[in-house]
């Protein structure tokens, strides 16, 4: 996989998007015979001998309690059709989590306790796990000619991503004591542009290049994104998190790396299509499904496939957050 600095590659993208996003053709492009949905999984959390609690309930109890809480919590993938039926909701092909978790209006919608005493938190948006990601390659390199040769385009927005000129790292990691005083003065060194007046902006590494980063963007509405090229078959296997230039060894899952024992992690293309344009895969970073595009034969294959929720929509689908009419 190598950076792409002629973005005209992309350039069909953007002549098949809409400019508004009333519609899922802000993000995904017009002119495929069918397209997908693939519900990304959430989080279910639960206790064996009490509900969760809830946010206020959280509070008021003794630190031992919540102590023994913690080491109780287990922690579960959960399908959006697992989610609605614990709150008795019906999962169809333009459902929103919002509404399928009984989200009152000024509600926080990310975590929500169902009837049954369970926790659901919304799934990620935006990103695929290297697993469900290989699901999905694993059909779409068997429709396309070219499944060698094809490209990615990941978002620019990514922390830590592209390096700038700055006063702060891409990258920070704070330091943290328990003496108060240290303490003090680390939070005022890090917090205070005026320590130094005469301090000038450097350039500030991120995971890519500095080539890359001052580099030219594939520019689409209201989003760019670092083209590379990428064979779609590399992301049929989950060890693709090892191979894309934007891997970075210093982060794992939370803040520590893989020198800290944590498996290896990168982010999950945010656009992915074969050279032949035969099909594409979108993860928008607001949502909280990828969207696939191609021919008839392969969004069949992706809905009825067991590893994957997934449901037919057809062209033009309106996937906004309000969007779900049944469940309201």
């Amino acid at each position: 996989m190598e950076w792409i600095a002629d973005t005209s590659i992309g350039a069909w993208l953007r002549e098949r998007l809409d400019d508004a996003h009333s519609t899922m053709h802000g993000v995904v492009p017009h002119g495929f015979p069918a397209y997908a949905r693939v519900f990304h999984p959430a989080i279910v959390r639960s206790l064996q001998d009490r509900p969760v609690p809830s946010p206020v309930e959280w509070e008021g109890l003794p630190d031992a309690e919540r102590q023994r809480l913690l080491e109780q919590f287990v922690d579960e993938p959960a399908t959006w059709a697992e989610t609605a039926a614990a709150f008795g909701t019906t999962l169809h092909p333009f459902a929103q989590w919002r509404r399928i978790v009984r989200t009152p209006d000024g509600g926080d919608w990310r975590a929500r306790i169902s009837p049954d005493g369970r926790e659901f938190s919304a799934p990620i948006e935006g990103e695929l796990g290297a697993e469900m990601l290989a699901a999905i390659a694993g059909h779409l390199v068997a429709h396309t000619s070219t499944p060698d040769a094809g490209f990615a385009a990941l978002w620019e927005g990514y922390g830590g991503l592209l390096g700038f000129f700055g006063e702060t790292p891409s990258q920070t990691f704070l330091p943290f004591t328990d003496d108060p005083n240290h303490q003090a003065m680390l939070n005022r060194s890090t917090r205070d542009p005026f320590n130094n007046v005469f301090r000038k902006p450097t350039w500030q590494d991120g995971i890519l290049s500095r080539e890359v980063s001052e580099g030219p963007r594939l520019s689409l509405p209201d989003r760019d994104h670092v083209l590379f090229s990428a064979p779609p078959r590399l992301f049929a296997d989950s060890g693709w998190v090892r191979e894309v230039p934007w891997r970075d060894p210093s982060t794992g899952s939370g803040t520590a790396g893989e020198g800290d024992g944590f498996p290896p992690s990168a982010l999950s293309p945010s656009i992915l299509w074969p050279e032949d344009r035969a099909w594409v895969m979108v993860s928008e970073i607001d949502f909280d499904s990828t969207i696939v595009a191609g021919p008839d034969a392969l969004i069949r294959e992706i809905c009825a496939y067991d590893r994957l929720e997934a449901a037919q929509i057809p062209e033009g689908t309106d996937l906004t957050w309000d969007a779900d009419r049944v469940n309201r």
